[in-house]
């Protein structure tokens, strides 16, 4: 994340808290993520410089302006006039952890092998929450090189539970006794 994502996704954040509508714009910032990230036309037609600046911004606003908060219109249209639309998923990630931050909040990444079911999800939050002493919020990927069990990645620590790491530990304490 540059620096200038830092600012920007910052100082949306501090307005929002301000104006108790950090929780709104967080969930409408991941919402426009997730359509700039499955429209990437549209997301470079945003930043073409070719096209006049007003015209990019008449375009967010019939996009967004009557369904999002007008701050987080705004702030799109400021990265559009400042020409730093490619900045936006770093805003996000900015604003995302100054939220979790304020919220006592841990994002915890779980690779499986195939998807988790609701019950072990469950189960997995409880006692990553007991672990962490933080409500924790779950980002589920599934890798089938994982073979079997998780790994799970919380606040810089790696927790791998999978047969694919096992083996590893096993290959390298072979790799020891044998060198």
């Amino acid at each position: 994340m540059t620096q200038t994502a830092r600012i920007y996704g910052g100082s949306l954040y501090d307005l929002a808290a301000e104006e108790q509508l950090t929780g709104t714009i967080l969930e409408q910032l991941q919402q426009v993520r997730t359509i700039f990230r499955e429209n990437p036309d549209y997301l470079r037609l945003l930043a073409e410089p070719s096209i006049p600046a007003s015209e990019r911004k008449n375009m967010i606003e019939e996009a967004f302006g009557s369904q999002a908060e007008r701050y987080l219109v705004s702030f799109l249209k400021l990265l559009c006039d400042k020409n730093l639309l490619r900045e936006y998923a770093g805003c996000c990630e900015e604003y995302t952890r100054r939220y979790n931050d304020d919220n006592h909040i841990a994002e915890a990444v779980v690779t499986s092998a195939v998807p988790l079911g609701e019950a072990q999800e469950k189960a997995l939050r409880a006692k990553l929450e007991a672990v962490s002493g933080k409500t924790i919020s779950l980002i589920k990927k599934v890798d089938p090189k994982v073979v079997a069990g998780i790994k799970v990645e919380l606040e810089g620590r790696q927790l791998d539970g999978t047969v694919s790491g096992r083996l590893d530990g096993i290959s390298r304490k072979l790799s020891e006794i044998i060198v």
